[in-house]
């Protein structure tokens, strides 16, 4: 046994550990883990999200019931990127897609909207954003980050990642570069497999990891980890850089200098669950130099993995010093980000003020693009909307038909409120040959078509769809990736936004129907 720690010691394990739960108010589950196991983070999703006001009651009650058993404050964490990562949608400014700023926004106003966005979260009581995204996305392939990414080459995605960091930072919100060492040179989501980045360092160096090395140069607050194997850096081809010392001490601590908070991707994604496991995968984690690993679902998980740090401290695997390094750094960041007066008031005038609003609008509109030749809809013919909607919500894609109460990512209701005589049809990103016999069928109907796709260029059942409808008559929407506009060249018009939420799709309709003016 290990007698060298003290139980406080032994107590604040639950720092090294964040978790999610369900409901819109604190259930026994998170009441408990934060009292009996003293965890020292919480990550919000959209099931936890009703309105700001909800969001700011529950962020305060988490925190009254954390400071009945410690003086140590929660991280409340989100993923706030914007655009169609954006957890609270309904009464904050709808910041747009990553991927949207540098089509449509100068480096000045991506600060300036990411600023905005970190004080609103600030209000609610979140003072950790899982925010900017610095993968580079150089695969179009890649099905999960995407419009996530600010860019396709590394200047771009430096300069807009580091604005960004420093508007969450100057908002006193806690920035969060990631994925390390980069999640876009892949063609496969880590939420369902282990994507491989097989580059040689020198090429790491040059592109991948610029963007990372720029963020840890002008102070960002935390890293967070990729489920993704860098052979130039971990031999083993099981063990992504979550898992790898190789990567997180070697490559991120040793050789690039960060000395800030690393915190994993979620553990119970499929690429380590289905592998090490989750909380295998969490001991493996923190050996190999991370500080809080995320269980984002689970209690069972949840509790098992507090319990297994305090069992691997008793036995002696994992020393004090270890611990010490990983708390002294837990405890930097919530000085920055979670001390303070969390129990102030809510001020919902301090949410989606006209000039924020009217910001984000001008950089959304601004970042719609429009392929050439272009016309725009006769709101006096018969049209029918087809719309590819996701059926199935995931952690990314949270908005999913029938399963979330966000709006929907449709164009619908702009359109009938311009006065269009429109019918819409809804299929799935991957539709069967019978659903689309039919909706060739009924499209055979209408004078006019409008498809708002989501990332067809990934779908080859999407891309049998387009083909068999008449381009002569048909407006392609990119619903997520812009690449969807090489899809239909002799389409009447094609636009994308980088976005299917709401405010993308105002910009979208605005262009769709209105002449541009000269």
């Amino acid at each position: 046994m290990n007698s060298s720690f003290s139980e406080s010691l032994q107590q604040q394990l639950g720092q090294l550990v964040m978790v999610g739960f369900d409901g819109f108010v604190p259930n026994a589950q998170i009441e408990s883990l934060i009292r009996e196991q003293r965890i020292g983070g919480v990550i919000l999703f959209r099931r936890n999200i009703e309105s700001p006001a909800q969001v700011a009651a529950l962020c305060r009650r988490l925190q009254a019931i954390n400071a009945e058993v410690s003086d140590i404050p929660l991280l409340i964490a989100i993923d706030q990127e914007g655009g169609m990562v954006m957890r609270i949608e309904a009464g904050v400014t709808p910041l747009p897609s990553a991927m949207a700023y540098a089509k449509g926004g100068t480096v000045v106003e991506c600060e300036a909207l990411h600023r905005i966005g970190a004080a609103e979260l600030r209000q609610l009581g979140i003072n950790m954003n899982f925010a900017p995204s610095l993968d580079i996305n150089n695969n179009p392939n890649n099905p999960v980050i995407g419009i996530r990414a600010f860019g396709e080459d590394a200047t771009i995605v430096t300069n807009y990642g580091l604005a960004a960091i420093r508007g969450i930072q100057a908002a006193g919100v806690g920035a969060t570069a990631k994925h390390f060492p980069g999640h876009g040179d892949t063609a496969m989501d880590s939420h369902y497999g282990l994507p491989v980045v097989a580059h040689a360092a020198e090429r790491l160096h040059a592109v991948e990891l610029a963007p990372f090395k720029a963020a840890i140069a002008a102070g960002v607050d935390a890293i967070m980890t990729a489920h993704v194997v860098f052979p130039a850096y971990e031999p083993d081809p099981n063990t992504p850089a979550t898992l790898s010392q190789a990567v997180l001490t070697g490559l991120l601590r040793d050789e690039l200098g960060f000395e800030g908070v690393v915190f994993t991707d979620c553990l119970e994604m499929a690429a380590i669950a289905a592998g090490v496991g989750t909380v295998a995968g969490a001991l493996q984690s923190f050996a190999a130099g991370a500080d809080i690993v995320l269980v984002s679902h689970t209690y069972e998980r949840q509790r098992d993995t507090v319990l297994a740090l305090q069992a691997q401290l008793a036995s002696g695997e994992l020393s004090v010093a270890r611990l010490e390094q990983s708390l002294a750094r837990i405890a930097r960041l919530k000085e920055a980000v979670a001390r303070g007066d969390w129990a102030a008031p809510f001020d919902p005038l301090q949410l989606q003020t006209p000039d924020a609003l009217a910001l984000a609008a001008r950089v959304q509109a601004n970042a719609v693009q429009v392929s050439e030749p272009f016309q725009t809809v006769d709101l006096s013919l018969p049209t029918l909307l087809i719309t590819v909607e996701v059926q199935t919500r995931t952690e990314i894609d949270e908005v999913a038909l029938g399963k979330s109460t966000a709006a929907r990512g449709t164009l619908l209701p702009l359109l009938v409120a311009a006065g269009a005589q429109v019918n819409e049809l809804i299929v799935s990103p991957s539709p069967t040959e019978a659903e689309i016999a039919a909706l060739v069928q009924a499209a055979a109907s209408y004078s006019q078509l409008i498809v708002q796709t989501y990332n067809a260029c990934l779908s080859a059942a999407q891309q049998d769809l387009l083909a068999r409808l008449p381009a002569e008559q048909l407006w392609l929407v990119a619903g997520r990736l812009p690449y969807d506009l090489t899809l239909l060249p002799d389409a009447k018009g094609r636009l994308a936004a980088c976005s299917n939420r709401p405010a993308a799709l105002v910009a979208v309709a605005q262009r769709l129907l209105v002449p541009a003016s000269h």
